[in-house]
């Protein structure tokens, strides 16, 4: 057995260990694996990617590995649920004895935390010999939450403004004309649900007319399951698909839920990268959590799928977090979020959008940066810097976001949630209005354009810089900055950036 240091993770720190596992409950784990090729996103900037044919015969992981993990998962008497050499994963499931002789998790219990219980482990797992070589993650033995919703509902009394998305999507300049149609957005949740009756209703209320479909895929067992609390992850789940379905109402909508752990958040992206049944062209996320509450082999995990949809020229928008330069921890250093981070997304801030004056970075500053919201941002302790980011970011890391849009609860969206009307922001509500652009933009060019921050970097004045406020440790000013990027967009710029850009690629 070999050591596998990536996978080394410390215990829960709030949590208290209340037993072992039980040896002869069932539990599945996610292995995965190498391409055969390495992946790059920037090598597939602003374009349409290859196919998904042509990305298993280039970057699909060779049988023989996969043959290997099989014969492992025999040795120790595991199923193979799932394998796929595109997705380059083998899904495994037997009893905890069966796994941990697999795989010799150091420390393994059954802990509780807020009323929740489950399964974490610590220190280091092993892999098997015959696999070592193959192996970039195990993933499932740990199942402690990694991320949370950034969204925030205002106070009705305490709104100054509020508006309906497609209002925010005019005021950003969005190309007219088209729909989305003939696209499909890919939506990660970690909790929560719909109701298809309220959500049409939600539309009809705002005189949106959608013609593109709305369906949910459940991964690993979770399940499009609403909770009745609008407050919590349902407030999530509609206002994402609320916003994308307004900004573009022709567009096809598929909700990925995935449980609210490591492997089942990669199992959801995962799943939406690979899904041939509805071939995704854009995929929102508006769920992460600190950069140093993941295993290192989990985000290497996570940057692998998310490399892999931008060379499948599939555009991910995902939320740069609510809470200010801190990212929500309080010891006094600052964080960026993750996924936002990856060096293979388009990470996204916020601003406060005013009815009449300047846009200005989203800081609630009678809460503070933390209690009251603020646009997640900074520089990744991860990533250097990539190239795309060089002569514009001032610093040898990975900078947070990269763009950014209306977050601020005090301006928010106009939703519904549960049948509820309600008022929404969060850099969770600039994910999707990304998404929803991205779209447009696609139907517009009749192609996908895949990743896109190359050419925003190359491109600037396709955006409003944004020079005023702050995030807590980090003040907005001209050009990038670690609280709105490189601003707000001015979407029919930015469908003209994107435009030139293919025509001289």
């Amino acid at each position: 057995m070999g050591r596998f240091h990536a996978s080394f993770r410390n215990a829960p720190e709030a949590a208290t260990r209340v037993s072992d596992v039980d040896p002869d409950d069932k539990v599945q784990v996610t292995v995965v694996l190498k391409p055969a090729a390495p992946l790059d996103a920037a090598t597939h900037a602003g374009g349409p990617g290859i196919s998904r044919e042509a990305y298993r015969a280039l970057h699909g992981t060779p049988e023989a590995s996969i043959r290997r993990v099989r014969d492992v998962a025999e040795k120790f008497g595991l199923t193979v649920v799932e394998e796929d050499a595109g997705a380059h994963l083998v899904k495994l499931r037997g009893t905890y004895a069966q796994v941990m002789a697999a795989f010799r998790p150091e420390h393994i219990g059954v802990y509780t935390e807020a009323g929740r219980t489950f399964v974490a482990r610590s220190g280091h797992i092993d892999v098997p010999d015959e696999i070592t070589a193959d192996v970039l993650a195990v993933m499932g033995l740990d199942q402690r939450q990694v991320a949370k919703a950034h969204f925030r509902a205002a106070p009705a009394a305490a709104t100054a403004a509020s508006y309906t998305p497609a209002q925010v999507a005019a005021a950003y300049q969005f190309p007219t004309g088209v729909d989305g149609a003939g696209e499909t957005v890919g939506i990660i949740e970690l909790g929560g649900g719909y109701d298809s009756g309220d959500v049409a209703a939600y539309f009809s209320s705002v005189g949106v007319t959608r013609t593109g479909t709305l369906t949910s895929v459940g991964v690993d067992g979770a399940t499009n399951a609403g909770e009745g609390d609008p407050a919590g992850a349902d407030g999530e789940v509609q206002l994402d698909i609320e916003v994308v379905g307004s900004v573009a109402p022709g567009a096809d909508i598929v909700v990925y839920f995935g449980p609210n752990q490591g492997s089942g958040f990669h199992d959801a992206i995962s799943q939406a990268v690979n899904d041939t049944a509805n071939s995704v062209s854009v995929i929102s996320i508006s769920w992460g959590g600190p950069e140093s509450s993941y295993a290192a082999q989990d985000v290497a995990a996570f940057e692998q799928v998310l490399a892999q949809a931008a060379t499948l020229g599939i555009t991910v928008c995902v939320a740069s977090g609510d809470s200010g330069s801190s990212d929500g921890l309080t010891d006094g250093v600052n964080h960026v979020d993750y996924p936002a981070s990856s060096v293979s997304v388009l990470a996204c801030g916020g601003t406060s959008l005013p009815q009449g004056g300047a846009e200005v970075a989203w800081n609630d500053g009678a809460q503070g940066a933390d209690s009251g919201g603020a646009s997640g941002g900074g520089y990744s302790a991860q990533f250097a810097l990539p190239a795309w980011q060089s002569g514009t970011v001032q610093n040898t890391k990975r900078g947070v976001p990269d763009v950014a849009g209306d977050a601020d609860p005090q301006t928010g969206y106009q939703v519904s949630v549960d049948g509820t009307s309600t008022v929404i922001g969060g850099t969770s509500a600039v994910a999707p209005l990304w998404a929803g652009l991205a779209a447009l933009i696609n139907q517009s060019l009749g192609r996908k354009v895949g990743f896109i921050n190359p050419v925003l970097y190359a491109t600037p004045t396709a955006l409003t810089d944004i020079i005023s406020g702050n995030n807590g440790a980090y003040q907005a000013g001209p050009g990038w900055d670690p609280v709105t990027g490189l601003g707000s967009p001015l979407g029919t710029q930015v469908l003209a950036a994107l435009q030139a850009s293919a025509a001289t690629s």
